[in-house]
């Protein structure tokens, strides 16, 4: 009924031909008064007159209705146009406004629904867009701990903390405008065929995020030296403010056509330096000389490492990211099991590509405490040194406590 209702109101049915000559011929000739219409026929013509009413008023002012088309034959009596499916069509001026109705209380519906996350570990920002803060000078962006990213301990992992640094890093870039080929290489860069490398890297875990925790990870740089840059990155969660790890690195520059570190040129510092910030290093500097491991002083090594084609960069090396995992290869498994990986500190020595083969060699320094020291090495085949490293790791679990470090007073 509704659905008839509602197809009436814009389809109106008028009655056939047919069932008005059967109505003419019911009525016969007499007079019949029909809810206000009177029936008279006269010289055999039908006479309708409908009762007068007052014209419609909008606002005091009187509406005229115009009369319906009429047509006339050649008899000269006269008849309406024939009803057709063009004059049936209804009212879109109605319908329209209809339509309008529906969309406008969707909309109001829509805005009223309460978008905020249900449980406080939901993701606040689903896509993690990162944005500049601090008069410019630092890039935060925001991550959320996927399910492929955790570990055996239901943690993130060190490489997942690790590529959240680097994806910052080359974001900040990026949205400085400064990023045009090659990991975060400038516009000068380009023209000189320059590109970053990391020569030393400082890493303290004070706790690893789990599965849907949301991390804030905040990046800056400054200068180091004449020809070096550093880079510090500040990581929190993000309901709680806690921080979580902070690390420093610095990189230098080299020809991506002759392999060999280069110079900073004035051109390049010109582009950069607009960006640095002037602040001390997030973690204090590790002075301790990283020793060189051999044959002779390494109890574990584990040999055959070789890189996959999905290790490469697009400045076709190993990323760096990727050394850790293999440091990491000769780890005694109880040490992995038992512990955590709580710092580090990393002294890049030489890059490697698709076609090389890596043995990793750790030695390890138990002082007698929960904490553990282990020193790293990472050696080509012919003995070539790629990377040297140190670790400290702490029992699962353990409290952490003590100075997070120096932080630029608007990051912390």
């Amino acid at each position: 009924m509704v659905a008839t209702a509602a197809t009436s109101s814009f389809f109106p049915v008028t009655p056939s031909p047919d069932s008005s000559d059967s109505k003419k011929k019911r009525l016969g000739n007499g007079s019949i008064n029909l809810g206000g219409i009177k029936s008279k026929t006269s010289s055999g013509n039908l006479q309708v007159k409908a009762n007068a009413q007052a014209p419609p008023k909008i606002n005091g002012t009187k509406v005229v209705t115009p009369p319906a088309e009429v047509f006339k034959n050649e008899d000269g009596v006269s008849f309406h146009p024939p009803r057709t499916f063009i004059n049936q069509l209804p009212d879109w001026s109605m319908l329209l406004a209809a339509i309008t109705t529906v969309f406008l209380a969707a909309e109001k519906q829509w805005m009223m629904l309460d978008w905020k996350p249900k449980r406080p570990d939901m993701l606040i920002d689903p896509f993690g867009i990162g944005k500049i803060v601090q008069d410019g000078l630092v890039f935060r962006q925001n991550f959320s701990i996927r399910s492929y990213e955790i570990g055996a301990d239901q943690t993130a992992s060190i490489e997942t903390v690790m590529n959240h640094l680097q994806e910052t890093a080359l974001n900040h870039v990026g949205s400085a405008g400064l990023l045009v080929d090659g990991f975060g290489s400038t516009p000068e860069m380009c023209k000189k065929n320059l590109i970053w490398v990391v020569t030393r890297m400082q890493v303290v875990v004070d706790r690893y995020p789990t599965w849907g925790n949301v991390v804030q990870v905040d990046t800056w740089v400054s200068a180091s030296g004449k020809n070096c840059m550093r880079r510090d990155w500040l990581v929190r969660d993000s309901q709680t403010g806690e921080v979580l790890t902070r690390a420093s690195s610095i990189w230098v520059m080299m020809n991506k056509v002759t392999r060999r570190l280069s110079k900073m040129p004035e051109e390049v510092r010109g582009e950069i330096e607009p960006y640095f910030m002037n602040s001390e290093p997030v973690v204090a500097e590790d002075g301790r000389k990283l020793v060189k491991l051999d044959d002779s002083s390494a109890e574990f090594v584990r040999k055959g490492l070789t890189p996959r084609w999905s290790d490469l960069d697009v400045n076709q090396h190993v990323n760096n990211v990727k050394y850790i995992g293999w440091i990491l290869e000769s780890a005694p498994l109880p040490i992995l099991e038992t512990h955590e990986l709580s710092s580090m500190t990393l002294e890049y020595r030489r890059e490697c590509g698709r076609d090389s083969v890596l043995q990793s060699l750790t030695a390890v320094s138990d002082n007698g405490t929960d904490e553990i020291e282990c020193q790293h090495l990472l050696r080509l085949e012919d003995g070539s040194e790629v990377m040297r490293g140190r670790t400290q790791w702490r029992l699962k679990n353990a409290k952490i406590s003590g100075n997070v470090g120096q932080i630029p007073a608007d990051t912390a």
